[in-house]
C-alpha cells in the first residue's frame, strides 16, 4: 500500500519513495541515558515504532536504528551526584529504557548504537570536517563554522536572529561567530575523555547522531525522525555536518517530527514540575491504556496528558475488550487475523491514527453486531489483525477486566467464590444476602453484570458506577 509521510524540510505531505527499496533505511534520536525517561520521550519510539511496522509490511526489508547518548553532561553531573561511574548510571537507565519501552508494546530496533562506541568514526567526521574547510580547531575545541553552509536554518525555517535566540548558546571568545557550534570539546582528568588529533576530549551531542547514522545506515538515508523540540538546533546542526561531511549528498530524504505531550495545557517541564515518569507510570496503569493515548492524537500535533484522557483511553479500550469478551466462543488463530484495507491506509496516510481508531471503533462494532458464524468469525479476525498492527488487543479478554487501574489484577478466586455464593443466595430467595455481596464488591471497584449467560465481573475505575 502507498505510504505518505509529511516531510519538514519540504513542508508537504509526499508520497514516499525510498532510496533503494531493498534497503530502507530509518534513525530515530533516541534518549540521553542519566535518569528515567518521561512519558513524552516515549512517544517518538511509539510512533516511529508503528511506522517501523508499516515500512516493513509493505517494503520487508528495514534497517531501523535508534541511539542511546551516554556520553553527555547531564550524565556527567547525573554520576557525580550518585557516586558511581558513568557507565553505571548509563547502563542502569538505558536498561530501563529499554524495558519500558518493551512493555509499551515497541519493538526493538535493528541496530541500538551507542555514542562511546563510535569514538573514531566521530573523530574521523570531525576531521573531515576541518579538511574541508567547515570547521575549525580553537583552544582544543572542533567547532562548525555555520557561515560554511549555506542552506543552515532550511529544515527549521528559521533566520538567523531566531536560531542564535535558540540555541542558548555560550559565547565563547575562541568562536569565530556566535552560531558556530562545537563538535569536540576538551575533557579534564575527572571527566570522560577519548584522545584524539585535538587532545583528550569527548564529542559534542549533535555530531553523535551524524556519526552512528552513516556508520549504521550510510551517508545517505531515507528517514530521519524525532520529537520537534529536536528540530532546533539538534536536527538542524545534523544536516549541516553530514551534508558537508560526506561532499554535499542528502543527509535524509524524509524528516518526520512528532508534537509535544502536554499536561493540563502546558508544555511538560522539570521547570513546572509536571514531568510524568514513564516508568512509574507503567507500575500506576495497564501499559496498553499509555500506548493507546500516546497514539490517539495524530503524531504530528500537541497532545494534552491528564487524568481525564487516561481515563477515556481506559474506557475506549474497555468497550474493544468487551466485545472479544462477548466472543470468546469464536475462536481466531494468528494465521486468519487480517488487516482490512481501510484501517492500514489510513495508517499510510501520514500515519493517521486517529483515523485508524476511527476504523477500529467501527470493526469492534461490526464484530458487536455479527449474528452468522462466518461473520461473528470474519470479523473478529478483522478486530484482531487492526489491533495488533497498531499493537493493542493482545491481553486476554476476561483478564483484562480482572485488573485494577494500576494493572494489578484481582484475586479471581475471591471473587468469584462470592459470585456462586450471590447465585445460591438468589436461588433461595435471600436477596439481602445478593444485594450484600454486589455492594461488598463494588466497594473493591468491582461490579457484577449479570446476563442470559450467567453474572460476570469487572473492576471500574473508582467512582465509576457503570454496569457496562
Amino acid at each position: 500500500m502507498k505510504l505518505r509521510l509529511h516531510n519538514t524540510m519540504t513542508r508537504r505531505t509526499e508520497a514516499f519513495v525510498p532510496l533503494d527499496p531493498e534497503r530502507i533505511t530509518m534513525y530515530v534520536c533516541g534518549p540521553t541515558v542519566y535518569n528515567y525517561i518521561h512519558v513524552g520521550n516515549a512517544r517518538p519510539a511509539v510512533v516511529f515504532g508503528l511506522l517501523a511496522r508499516l515500512l516493513r509490511r509493505n517494503y520487508g526489508n528495514l534497517v531501523y536504528a535508534r541511539n542511546i547518548t551516554d556520553v553527555d553532561d547531564k550524565i556527567n553531573a547525573a554520576a557525580s551526584e550518585a557516586g558511581t561511574p558513568i557507565s553505571a548510571i548509563t547502563a542502569r537507565y538505558a536498561q530501563a529504557y529499554h524495558e519500558d519501552l518493551a512493555r509499551l508494546g515497541v519493538d526493538p530496533p535493528d541496530v541500538i548504537p551507542h555514542a562511546t562506541a563510535h569514538m573514531a568514526e566521530i573523530i574521523l567526521m570531525c576531521e573531515r570536517l576541518i579538511a574541508s574547510g567547515h570547521a575549525y580547531v580553537a583552544e582544543g575545541h572542533v567547532l562548525f563554522e555555520v557561515a560554511q553552509f549555506a542552506d543552515y536554518g532550511k529544515l527549521s525555517g528559521r533566520s538567523t536572529e531566531d536560531m542564535l535566540a535558540g540555541a542558548r548558546i555560550d559565547v565563547a571568545p575562541y568562536k569565530k561567530s556566535p552560531g558556530d557550534f562545537v563538535l569536540w570539546k576538551p575533557s579534564t582528568e575527572d571527566l570522560p575523555g577519548w584522545d584524539s588529533p585535538w587532545g583528550r576530549g569527548r564529542p559534542g551531542w549533535h555530531i553523535e547522531c551524524s556519526a552512528m547514522a552513516a556508520a549504521h545506515l550510510g551517508e545517505t538515508i531515507d528517514i530521519h525522525a524525532g520529537g520537534n523540540d529536536l528540530l532546533f538546533p539538534h536536527h538542524e546542526n545534523e544536516v549541516a555536518q553530514s551534508t558537508c561531511a560526506h561532499g554535499g549528498k542528502t543527509f535524509a530524504r524524509y524528516w518526520l517530527h512528532n508534537g509535544m505531550l502536554t499536561f493540563g495545557g502546558k508544555k511538560m517541564s522539570k521547570s513546572l514540575g509536571n514531568v510524568m515518569i514513564l516508568h512509574e507510570l507503567l507500575d500506576k496503569y495497564p501499559a496498553e491504556v499509555l500506548r493507546f493515548l500516546l497514539l490517539r492524537a495524530h503524531y504530528r500535533q500537541p497532545l494534552d496528558w491528564s487524568d481525564n484522557t487516561l481515563t477515556q483511553a481506559r474506557a475506549t479500550l474497555d468497550g474493544w475488550y468487551g466485545v472479544l469478551r462477548d466472543r470468546s466462543d469464536v475462536k481466531v488463530n494468528t494465521a486468519e487475523e487480517f488487516v482490512p484495507e481501510e484501517f492500514e491506509a489510513a495508517l499510510c496516510d501520514d500515519i493517521n491514527t486517529p483515523a485508524a481508531f476511527a476504523v477500529l471503533s467501527r470493526l469492534a462494532d461490526a464484530a458487536r453486531q455479527a449474528r452468522s458464524d462466518a461473520d461473528r468469525h470474519q470479523t473478529k479476525a478483522a478486530l484482531l489483525g487492526a489491533a495488533h498492527l497498531i499493537g493493542l488487543l493482545h491481553e486476554d479478554a476476561d483478564a483484562w477486566f480482572q485488573q485494577f487501574e494500576s494493572g494489578q489484577t484481582v484475586d479471581a478466586a475471591w471473587v468469584e467464590g462470592l459470585l456462586n455464593e450471590r447465585q445460591s443466595a438468589r436461588a433461595s430467595k435471600d436477596f439481602a444476602r445478593a444485594d450484600q455481596i454486589r455492594k461488598e464488591l463494588a466497594e473493591r471497584n468491582i461490579i457484577i453484570e449479570d446476563g442470559a449467560g450467567g453474572a460476570r465481573w469487572k473492576v471500574v475505575s473508582p467512582g465509576d458506577s457503570s454496569t457496562g
